[in-house]
């Protein structure tokens, strides 16, 4: 049931956000993983949209947090409130006690807010003094950049990447997609907008999670996504120029997202085990911000898509 269910919230979102067909499936992969997205892509592409659409066909609330300079640690996890009538401190909690939180364009904020943010996504928790507070067993982050605009920036630390399980980049949509958006939103001002589908569960979320977990992935295609791994870490025994292009390969953490991705993608694709073309699909969201490029790759104009694309060229498909 949870399953025709997921097909029907994606049917919905595409519905929603057309043209980023690649967003709106990466935000379910994200769902189903138990992972944390980043998307980067010039304003205006709908990325708000796509979270608040997604909080609309799940049990689940939403808020959205504009990151900016002056924002404070507090301002995200909460603080102590001192209540005069019974002379005690009460804990106000922050927007991460919320099931879905955008942090919008998070490079803006100092590095304070973001290790803050470091912890709710990495330990879903949260400290305030000497107390520590759980979040929610569903916790999902979408965190955006603006490529656009550095100038005062705080760009996020390589640890703070790897927390992320994709990075996905979008792009402005073609004249036909665009011409749909027109008439979408022309439509929603003059009736009344479509409404979601019937509400996902975070129960039903759970048994997704378990199911996409328990799909048949052969032991072959388990050596393949390390060896896709290996060929970031030594890419010499590939390629003698990759090697001179890489400075540091994927994390462990990395092997456990590409395959908790590619089983969240073979499931919503219906399949009842996992194939190569599950792997290669989700590759490069999953690595592309989890290798770190040199500086003789940034003077050629090697980019890391160009990296992963001949990864995948060199590395045997089983």
């Amino acid at each position: 049931m949870s399953a025709e269910q997921f097909k029907q919230l994606h049917a919905y979102l595409d519905t929603q956000i057309i043209g980023q067909s690649q967003l709106t499936r990466s935000l379910l992969i994200a769902l189903l993983a138990d992972g944390h997205l980043l998307v980067e892509g010039p304003p205006g592409l709908a990325k708000t949209r796509a979270v608040n659409a997604l909080a609309n066909g799940m049990d689940g609330d939403f808020h959205r947090v504009q990151f900016t300079p002056d924002l404070l640690p507090a301002d995200l996890t909460g603080t102590d409130i001192y209540r005069p009538e019974t002379g005690e401190f009460v804990f106000q909690q922050g927007p991460l006690f919320h099931n879905l939180v955008l942090a919008d364009e998070i490079n803006r904020a100092p590095a304070k807010v973001q290790s803050a943010l470091l912890e709710a996504m990495a330990e879903r928790q949260i400290t305030v003094g000497n107390k520590t507070y759980p979040l929610s067993p569903l916790f999902l982050v979408m965190a955006t950049q603006n490529p656009l605009e550095q100038e005062g920036t705080y760009p996020l630390p390589e640890a703070q990447l790897d927390r992320f399980l994709m990075h996905v980049e979008i792009e402005y949509p073609d004249a036909e997609t665009e011409l749909s958006i027109l008439q979408l939103t022309r439509q929603e001002e003059l009736h009344t907008p479509t409404p979601p589908p019937a509400t996902l569960s975070q129960d039903a979320i759970f048994a997704a999670r378990k199911a996409s977990l328990a799909l048949h992935m052969a032991p072959e295609l388990e050596k393949y996504i390390v060896q896709l791994i290996m060929a970031t870490r030594t890419p010499e025994k590939y390629d003698s120029k990759m090697a001179a292009w890489i400075e540091f390969g994927a994390s462990p953490r990395a092997t456990i997202a590409l395959d908790r991705c590619a089983r969240a993608h073979a499931w919503l694709a219906g399949r009842e085990f996992v194939g190569p073309d599950d792997i290669q699909v989700v590759m490069h969201n999953v690595l592309r911000h989890r290798i770190i490029m040199s500086y003789q790759a940034e003077a050629e104009g090697i980019t890391v898509k160009a990296v992963l694309d001949n990864i995948l060229k060199l590395v045997p498909v089983p």
